[in-house]
């Protein structure tokens, strides 16, 4: 919460004020400072309540939210624009603090010495952040001062920033800053920032952001041009000397950083750097989704949305999953647009007209380019990120802003009084800062609540198995405050559904208005066909259980939806139109245990649904699998035969093609098909295990484990090495070679523990008289299954036992009945203690 940042804002303006006040002048009232004051009153106009009808004028989609989802709940049709108030009034305090915090700034600067203090702290304070996470990587710390943890994921360099694209922003412009004020200290100070704006640098660099390097180099090089544009008066186009030496300066700063950034994490610098290059991360990035978040913006031209309010708003236009919480659109321009609407793209434009009137000034020094560098690069990078929307990256922009914006030259005397048309009288000042500040204290008290603590406080009353209409009554509480929260929605529904089948309908009420809010959301899309199928409405039901596939779900089919099944037609409605998730359900049929009849009718519905759709040759081959398993080889030989007219050439195709000769007792026909695929195909293992197990069931041992002996190079992960172990286990345990077998067979229990594999140990043990041996191995594998499943194998491990107890009897009776034998064994064991 911005408790802080609201109050050290109103005090920052008041003493500003009363500065000014002391010193006879006024305060300057930049451009710049209207668009944050402008943003605080359009919050507070979306804040107001607007009966129906205007409501509907001004923002027909939050008319229609409340008319379908909240006026049946019993809240009233009147409401505001925003739809997460909370959010609004949040930002609205967020907006006061920025104007009071950039009015106090540009009074303090308008002492040059106060301008390079400022500055200097921000330079400061980013090389002391970047020795906070250098500190963190050297001492191994993963915790932040070694106490917090992250929630979600753990940022690359260890810092308060938990977002590595945050952090690099900030870095990047404290960095750029730095770089301005070296170029214009004496030498000892300068050595001081030049060593700032390296620190700063190295830890962009260290945060692995993509997009934060990349703009950070931007600032830099923005600097170098701006220092070389200078001129000397008379010296026409060409640069000054002190300008060539200025530009040297920013390109030694700059390859320091990188060879220091380099030489500490250069391997994970070149891993992120390939990931950038694959077209595949791209395609999945950031960008695809600005045409879904335009068109939420788009939804919402007139005042937008509501100010902070994208979080619980955008799921409603969001047409793809996407396992991320998209607080912010990672846009300005789209943040502006669909939380402010025209107004707000009009704010931007006068910002951006602001700032290009510092740019262009007359006069600028070296300092003052670095700041405007350092800023317009913050401001490209929150193109692709939202490191603005937070206070401290926005706080040292504006600071940093407040530094370069001033009166004209010829207004700003020490002690000059700014044009009245652009300042304000100390007095009305100070009210005023003291009138934003209770109004932001204010807004503070109902923006405290939050989406998250909502769900969480909603999710914790369910967990505790609180009376239905306790739920019900806080959700509904809760759905007040956010009445775009789909989530609260599906909780509530969720807790009507495990009320049991009696309360069916209410659960399907208030999931429809969660899929309404949020119509890919997988979770909503499974309990909702849940409750249709209680109330009878079965088609809808399982069309619902695809939706819930299609959003993401991968177990709702295979795992819930395919139980249910009765007849072709609610299969046929199951069935996704992405070809991909129809193949997943072929798939899952075949492995279920489900009556033939309905899968068979159904494979045959589905190869002529989907004959045209490219990949569809995979539905003849499940279904052959389907067919072999059954023993139809007539009928899986004829639909070999379609699949060889379909994809001739496909190594799947010709494998099955092996698999159905094997099947028709053509064992020797099908091991020399595939040993002709397996020269043409030689980096497949998958293909190699399957002519080896070929070979190894005809008895050809030796040929199996040369075919295995070739594809070793090719073996990937810890799945296909043990996998070829147990192959050569088998051919050796087939060959005789008892002890090599049992070597590959413990070598695969240690890549993939697993019962069956500590069973096949223990069988060859015991096979081999190491009865005690053989027993722990039982006993490894038991500890691997459920509880219930171990019994059945504890009469093998006692018989094991029995039989190791045997063999020691036996053993020591021979010994008592020779003394010979006595004497070798004692010789044996005095020989092998060491001395």
């Amino acid at each position: 919460m911005p408790w802080p940042l609201v109050g050290f804002a109103a005090v920052a303006a008041v003493l500003a004020s009363v500065g000014a006040r002391r010193q006879g002048r006024k305060l300057h009232v930049p451009l710049l400072a209207l668009p944050f004051v402008a943003g605080a009153g359009l919050c507070l106009v979306q804040l107001v309540p607007l009966p129906p009808g205007w409501l509907a004028w001004v923002s027909p989609e939050a008319a229609a939210l409340r008319e379908f989802a909240l006026v049946p709940l019993g809240f009233p049709a009147a409401g505001p624009v925003s739809l997460d108030p909370p959010a609004t009034w949040r930002e609205l305090a967020k907006s006061l603090a920025y104007a009071l915090v950039f009015l106090a700034a540009v009074e303090v600067c308008r002492s040059q010495r106060s301008r390079r203090r400022l500055l200097a702290t921000l330079a400061f304070t980013g090389a002391g952040v970047a020795l906070v996470g250098l500190g963190h990587a050297m001492l191994g710390l993963d915790l932040l001062f070694g106490v917090r943890t992250y929630a979600h994921v753990q940022p690359p360099l260890v810092t308060p920033f938990g977002n590595p694209n945050h952090l690099a922003g900030f870095l990047g412009l404290s960095a750029t800053v730095a770089l301005g004020l070296a170029l214009t200290q004496e030498r000892l100070k300068r050595v001081a920032f030049f060593a700032s704006a390296v620190l700063s640098g190295v830890g962009v660099l260290l945060s692995l952001s993509r997009a934060g390097i990349f703009f950070f180099l931007v600032g830099q090089v923005l600097v170098a041009l701006g220092v070389l544009r200078q001129r000397r008066p008379g010296s026409g186009r060409r640069p000054s000397r002190s300008a060539w030496g200025g530009g040297l300066a920013v390109l030694l700063v700059l390859c320091a950083s990188l060879g220091a950034g380099g030489y500490v994490a250069w391997e994970k610098l070149v891993a992120e750097a390939s990931t950038a290059r694959s077209v595949e991360t791209l395609r999945r990035g950031k960008v695809e989704l600005w045409p879904m978040m335009a068109e939420a913006a788009w939804a919402f031209p007139v005042l937008g949305m509501g100010r902070g309010a994208f979080e619980a708003a955008f799921p409603r236009y969001q047409s793809e999953p996407n396992p991320n919480t998209l607080t912010h659109p990672e846009n300005a321009v789209l943040q502006l647009a669909a939380e402010f609407g025209v107004p707000g793209l009009v704010l931007l434009a006068v910002m951006g007209w602001g700032f290009a009137r510092l740019l262009f000034r007359r006069r600028l020094e070296r300092v003052e380019l670095a700041v405007l560098a350092g800023v317009f690069a913050l401001g490209l990078h929150n193109l692709f990120d939202f490191s603005l929307e937070l206070p401290a990256c926005a706080v040292a922009a504006l600071v940093a802003l407040a530094t370069v914006v001033r009166p004209e030259a010829g207004e700003r005397p020490e002690g000059a009084v700014s044009p009245a048309r652009w300042s304000l009288s100390p007095r009305w000042a100070v009210a005023g800062a003291v009138g934003f500040g209770l109004l932001g204290f204010g807004a503070l008290v109902p923006g405290r609540h939050t989406l998250a603590a909502s769900e969480a406080e909603l999710t914790a009353l369910i967990a505790s198995r609180a009376p239905l209409e306790e739920v019900r009554a806080r959700g509904l509480s809760l759905i007040g405050r956010h009445p775009a929260d789909y989530l609260l929605y599906g909780l509530v529904g969720t807790a009507y559904t495990e009320a049991g089948d009696a309360r069916a309908g209410e659960a399907l009420a208030f999931i429809n208005r969660a899929l309404y809010l949020k119509p890919v959301d997988a979770g909503a899309h499974r309990v909702a066909a849940r409750a249709l199928l209680v109330l009878g409405h079965r088609q809808q039901a399982f069309l619902e259980y695809r939706l819930a596939r299609e959003a993401g779900d991968s177990e709702a089919l295979s795992h819930e939806a395919l139980r249910q099944v009765r007849t072709v037609e609610e299969l046929q409605t199951l069935t996704p139109e992405k070809g991909a998730l129809a193949w997943e359900l072929a798939a899952a049929l075949v492995a279920q245990p489900a009556p033939m009849e309905r899968t068979l009718a159904w494979f045959a519905w589905a190869r002529e649904h989907f004959a045209t759709v490219p990949g569809s040759e995979s539905l003849w081959m499940d279904e052959v699998r389907l067919r072999l398993g059954r023993g139809e080889l007539r009928e899986a030989e004829g639909l070999c035969d379609e699949l060889e007219q379909r994809v001739p050439d496909k190594l799947e195709y010709q494998v099955l093609r092996a698999e159905l000769l094997r099947a028709q007792g053509q064992g020797l026909e099908s091991i020399q098909r595939l040993e002709r695929l397996v020269p043409r195909y030689p980096e497949d293992v998958g293909l190699a295990f399957t002519l080896a197990s070929q070979l190894l069931e005809a008895g050809l041992t030796r040929r199996a484990r040369e075919v295995l002996g070739r594809a070793t190079p090719f073996v990937m992960d810890s799945s296909q090495r043990a996998r070829l172990l147990t192959l050569e286990g088998a051919c050796f345990e087939r060959e005789g070679l008892l002890s090599r077998a049992l070597e590959r067979y413990q070598t695969v229990t240690w890549l993939i523990p697993s019962a069956e594999a500590h069973f096949t140990v223990a069988r060859l043990q015991e096979a081999m008289g190491r009865y005690g041996d053989a027993a722990r191995s039982v006993r490894e594998g038991g500890q691997r299954l459920p509880v219930e499943a171990r019994k059945q194998w504890e009469p093998w491990v006692a018989r094991l036992e029995d039989r190791q107890r045997q063999l020691m009897e036996d053993r020591r009776q021979e010994l008592l009945s020779n003394p010979h034998e006595q004497e070798a064994e004692h010789l044996l064991r005095t020989a092998e203690e060491p001395p």
